[in-house]
């Protein structure tokens, strides 16, 4: 599972209905509705959050939006209400690292979205996240 800080318009095709599907799955693990995943590192800074489902809702109907503007048919009847208002940190290390991440995944998958962003100095984050100063996150796998 990767719950992508990035801006979802970074993603390709692939990524953004992975993002979704997981994006889901996240949701129903933070209802008590499965009994895997219960635990993934990415669900931590929403379960931190004092709703945690008001917060992957915040998190999914922006990558809904992204959906709708690329033409895609994304199911938002599965999402609550869209909250107002939520920010959660994240900082500036964990974007760069996803960044690079991505930019990897993306010279294989789809190369000319990749020459789109592959100079991009800043990254976007998604419309969650507030960018803060610091590494990268203590909850990434494999972070350096």
């Amino acid at each position: 599972m990767r719950l992508w800080s990035l801006h979802p318009s970074y993603l390709d095709a692939k990524g953004l209905v992975a993002q979704w599907r997981e994006g889901l799955l996240a949701r129903k693990v933070l209802m008590g509705q499965t009994r895997g995943y219960r635990h993934h590192p990415q669900l931590a800074r929403f379960k931190a959050h004092a709703d945690p489902v008001r917060a992957i809702d915040s998190y999914l109907w922006s990558v809904h939006e992204e959906s709708v503007r690329r033409g895609y048919r994304f199911d938002s009847g599965k999402l609550g209400l869209k909250p107002r208002g939520i920010k959660l940190p994240v900082t500036e290390g964990q974007l760069r690292y996803e960044f690079d991440h991505l930019l990897r995944k993306l010279d294989q998958r789809d190369p000319d979205r990749y020459r789109q962003f592959a100079s991009e100095e800043t990254p976007q984050a998604h419309p969650l996240f507030k960018v803060v100063p610091g590494e990268v996150e203590e909850w990434e796998r494999g972070s350096p």
